[in-house]
């Protein structure tokens, strides 16, 4: 089977954590034989789903593994964010056909749990991964 393209979105708020996601997300995708093809890094978790589209338009990637964290604040606004971000990334999914997997963490979190939760890239990375393979199974049978 051809190796799979994928693409990967990822928000640069909280940085510390969000470079260490990506690094995983890049070794494990090696590791399942996928070649990261793309990386997009945007502002925030907020500014994902348009840089996804642009990724979609141009139709270069198999899958996408959006990677962010959404850390809770002193208000509700990481629900807001992690919220409306999920619902517009899998809309994008859907209209273009693609498979794109979430690995933002939150909301409702704090630092250390953020931490913790480092490896939802690499949970991000199979999910899209492997979906990408079953659906170029599924049209090819």
């Amino acid at each position: 089977m051809d190796r799979i393209r994928l693409g990967l979105v990822v928000a640069e708020f909280n940085r510390d954590i969000t470079y260490m996601m990506e690094v995983l997300a890049k070794e494990h995708a090696e590791f399942l034989g996928a070649e990261v093809a793309e990386v997009i890094r945007v502002p925030g978790v907020f500014d994902i789903p348009i840089a996804l589209k642009k990724m979609l338009e141009k139709g270069n990637v198999d899958a996408i593994a959006t990677l962010g964290c959404v850390i809770e604040g002193e208000t509700e606004h990481d629900e807001v964010v992690a919220q409306h971000a999920a619902r517009k990334i899998m809309d994008l999914s859907l209209e273009y056909g693609v498979p794109v997997s979430l690995g933002i963490s939150g909301p409702g979190m704090g630092r250390i749990a953020a931490q913790q939760r480092i490896d939802y890239a690499k949970r991000a990375v199979e999910a899209a991964v492997k979906l990408a393979r079953r659906l170029k199974e599924y049209e090819q049978g």
